[in-house]
């Protein structure tokens, strides 16, 4: 099957890591949260890569249930592609050109959320710039992102079902999150939260209420970033 550009194990694991440690770099996760979600981001990106040099299973079925239109070349494995008729390169197309720029996209605004992050956690307030000035979570954000654009890229049928079980795990720990920040923070964090979306940053956006030293004093803790701020 090799023939084809499958069965190289050794690029599942050499590409999984890659990506796993490369979000590990970027996202720095400091408690047991943060490492759930790293924990499912990584299992997302093991099927996907086990699928894209392993064993093509969705292809596989696929193929069987279109009659072998598909085929088990590696080509095959850009679905999209073949759903809109693309006759070029399947790396030319708008969705892959869509997901590099998602990809890419997720892992910048990680790491940009975990320089503000830390930085509100060492003055001991809360983070409201930088990304937090669009969303409340954009390390869970960036993940999701990161996750979209692999499905546009590669879509298979097990990160398919992942995808939305992933996203219900980010917004529970999301939840979680925001329970122990609204504790530390009280009304700061109200107006926040009120104003800012979870995920997803809205078209037009004006932010007149929420300002890095609004009751600043007033609700200030020892800086403790599992504690006192939203880790995504």
């Amino acid at each position: 099957m090799s023939d084809y550009g499958y069965g190289t194990w050794a690029l599942v694991a050499i590409n999984s890591a890659v990506f796993i440690l490369f979000a590990l770099s970027f996202f720095r996760p400091k408690g047991g949260r943060d490492w759930r979600a790293l924990g499912g981001f990584s299992a997302f990106i093991v099927a996907l890569f086990a699928e894209m040099y392993g064993y093509p299973l969705t292809i596989y079925l696929l193929s069987g249930v279109l009659g072998n239109k598909l085929g088990l070349s590696h080509d095959a494995g850009h679905l999209w592609a073949d759903l809109i008729g693309w006759k070029g390169d399947p790396h030319l197309t708008p969705f892959h050109v869509a997901s590099w720029l998602l990809i890419g996209g997720g892992f910048w605004l990680i790491a940009a959320a975990w320089g503000r992050l830390h930085a509100a956690a060492d003055a001991g307030r809360l983070a409201t710039d930088g990304p937090y000035a669009h969303v409340r979570h954009p390390q869970y954000a960036g993940f999701i992102a990161i996750m979209v654009g692999f499905l546009l890229q590669w879509p298979t049928l097990l990160t398919l079902v992942m995808f939305p079980v992933l996203v219900v795990v980010y917004r529970r720990l999301a939840t979680r999150e925001e329970r122990d920040v609204a504790d530390a923070f009280g009304a700061e964090w109200d107006v926040y939260a009120a104003e800012m979306p979870r995920f997803v940053p809205r078209l037009r956006h004006d932010r007149g209420a929420v300002t890095p030293d609004r009751d600043r004093q007033a609700n200030r803790v020892d800086a403790d970033p599992q504690r006192t701020h939203p880790g995504g």
